[in-house]
């Protein structure tokens, strides 16, 4: 089966790449390049790539194509507001066109990293599910998300089975690493500077999730059985895999033993919710098996800052922000003002 990962060459594509082909699937990557070049360590690239802009994907592009996993987009809040109309075009415009080419092109399996950013902002105390939750997307990427994934599922039919996965925030190691992701950040900053410094009171409640478990799930959506998955969203998480802001920075401050943390409770945080992980971990048992907890996690991002040797200019710089290094690509016209390239020698 031959699955193109649109996104290949992001944070979570440089994970999902080679454990899709670990089970011997057969991978065309599809990305436009912007982070290619922030690579912490090197790992087999060689399988076929693409080099193009998601808005510019064609028929052509998708022949002999089975199955789709769609990554590619402006990937937080951050970058959604840094460029609202962007984000529509990237989030919502181009993956609707993929969608429809794919479909076009015979593809049989379509699944979509969505967000559980959809949500909004939730005093409620009862966990968040897929269907009975209100949605309040409050962001330009919120929205565009949402958009896309209730568009998304009216073109599912029998030919065409199309999932979409809401994953917690993400975290773990990556050659591609992010550090602008909650506990990627407080290791980060726990192992480069020794301290961590929590401007809230530590209580507000976060889902977060191993990077592998959601490639994990992305993997399920395609090999699940069509009735399980089509036209359905899935909140990927763990078991207990909603932990409050305290929990996470005491997770990272075990991962890094001796570094110094500090709760000072100067700001307020309304951001606090909880997602209920309920319909994956009982209705795809047999497909999504997490392993990662925090702990482990942590342990896995502190061995791979010792074996590149990470320094405070990569956990603050565009090598892990995402943000940083798009404003650097603009700034240095390697990009224009609507993300496409100018310099092609970049790529």
């Amino acid at each position: 089966m031959k699955i193109m990962v649109t996104g290949d060459r992001g944070y979570i594509g440089s994970i999902l790449v080679p454990m899709l082909r670990k089970k011997e699937y057969s991978v065309v990557g599809y990305d436009s390049g912007y982070f290619a070049e922030n690579l912490l360590e090197n790992y087999d690239e060689d399988y076929i790539k693409i080099t193009k802009d998601i808005r510019d994907i064609s028929s052509k592009d998708l022949e002999g194509i089975d199955g789709i996993i769609h990554l590619a987009g402006l990937s937080n809040d951050p970058l959604g507001e840094f460029s609202p109309q962007l984000t529509q075009d990237i989030n919502y415009h181009a993956t609707i066109r993929l969608a429809e080419l794919a479909r076009e092109a015979g593809v049989s399996r379509f699944v979509y990293a969505s967000s559980q950013s959809m949500y909004g902002v939730s005093n409620t105390g009862n966990e968040l599910d897929e269907d009975d939750s209100k949605k309040n997307p409050v962001t330009s990427y919120a929205i565009a998300k949402w958009d896309a994934e209730k568009q998304l599922h009216e073109m599912t039919s029998k030919n065409f089975v199309l999932t979409s996965f809401r994953p917690s925030t993400v975290f773990g190691a990556s050659p591609r690493l992010r550090c602008d992701i909650v506990f990627n950040n407080l290791v980060a900053c726990a192992y480069t500077l020794g301290k961590i410094e929590i401007m809230s009171d530590g209580s507000p409640w976060r889902p977060i999730v191993h990077i592998k478990d959601v490639c994990s799930a992305f993997i399920a959506g395609i090999e699940a059985p069509s009735k399980i998955v089509s036209g359905r969203a899935f909140n990927v998480g763990i078991q207990n895999g909603n932990f409050t802001v305290r929990d996470i920075a005491e997770a990272a401050q075990r991962a890094v033993p001796g570094c110094e943390l500090i709760f000072t409770g100067e700001h307020t945080d309304p951001r606090t919710y909880r997602v209920s992980f309920n319909r994956i971990l009982t209705e795809l048992k047999d497909y999504y098996k997490p392993e990662w907890d925090l702990d482990k996690g942590g342990k896995e991002l502190v061995k791979l800052f010792d074996r590149v040797g990470f320094t405070e200019k990569q956990f603050r710089g565009r090598d892990t922000v995402r943000l940083k290094h798009l404003t650097f690509l603009r700034e240095s016209r390697v990009i224009d003002k609507t993300f496409r390239f100018i310099n092609k020698k970049y790529v």
